[in-house]
């Protein structure tokens, strides 16, 4: 097994988690240090990228010869699909994101998700979670290892130390400090492994003393 430490730098060497039926790859691209992750079917080969955020020369080298059959953007924000069209262009692969997101990204999306809908990559299925407040139509992908501990890949809603901005709406920091609560913490277990949108892994486990302090901070 490669060791997988989960910390990587724009430029730098892509870190790797090989797991009993899903390989993730992590990379790390663009202006903003945006994480893309590249999902593989260990039994199919088939691939799903999450977030084309930048730099679609290293994402298509990251897929390599065997295709990409889809791509999932976590959310609207521009720095999450800057290499979208691109990638698209390269791999003929198909488009996912959130329903009540997807007017705000310029690429037509082939696949709008609901919460609660699955995603299969080869025979990997993995759980959509709709998240109110970063965006209105946030997406995140559980993928619950049967051999092991659940995987959770958040884009901009969860990162090492609280939940995405909300840009000063007391609001929707209130909503989506709720989803997290009720739909990630109070729903997977402490050896969950978050895969934020920017910066290190985290797990829930690390996270959950922390819920309070964030609450009464507001932010």
């Amino acid at each position: 097994m490669t060791t997988y430490h989960g910390s990587v730098k724009v430029g730098g060497t892509p870190a790797v988690r090989e797991l009993a039926h899903l390989i993730i790859t992590k990379v790390a691209v663009g202006p903003y240090d945006n994480d893309c992750y590249l999902l593989r079917c260990r039994a199919t080969g088939a691939q799903l990228l999450i977030d084309a955020a930048n730099d679609a020369g290293t994402l298509t080298t990251l897929v390599g010869p065997d295709g990409l059959g889809q791509v999932f953007t976590t959310h609207q924000h521009a720095d999450h699909w800057q290499a979208l069209q691109e990638v698209v262009d390269a791999t003929g692969a198909t488009t996912l994101a959130g329903r009540f997101d997807a007017e705000g990204i310029p690429v037509p999306t082939d696949r709008l998700l609901d919460d609660g809908d699955t995603v299969a990559v080869g025979d990997v299925t993995l759980t959509a979670v709709h998240l109110v407040g970063h965006t209105p139509g946030s997406i995140a992908l559980v993928y619950d290892d049967p051999q092991g501990h659940p995987h959770l890949f958040t884009g901009d809603c969860l990162f090492p130390g609280g939940v995405g901005n909300t840009f000063g709406d007391d609001e929707a920091f209130r909503t989506l400090l709720a989803g997290v609560e009720e739909k990630l913490f109070g729903r997977l277990p402490d050896e969950t492994w978050v895969y934020p949108g920017h910066g290190n892994d985290t797990t829930l486990g690390a996270e959950r003393p922390q819920l309070t302090a964030w609450r009464e901070r507001g932010w």
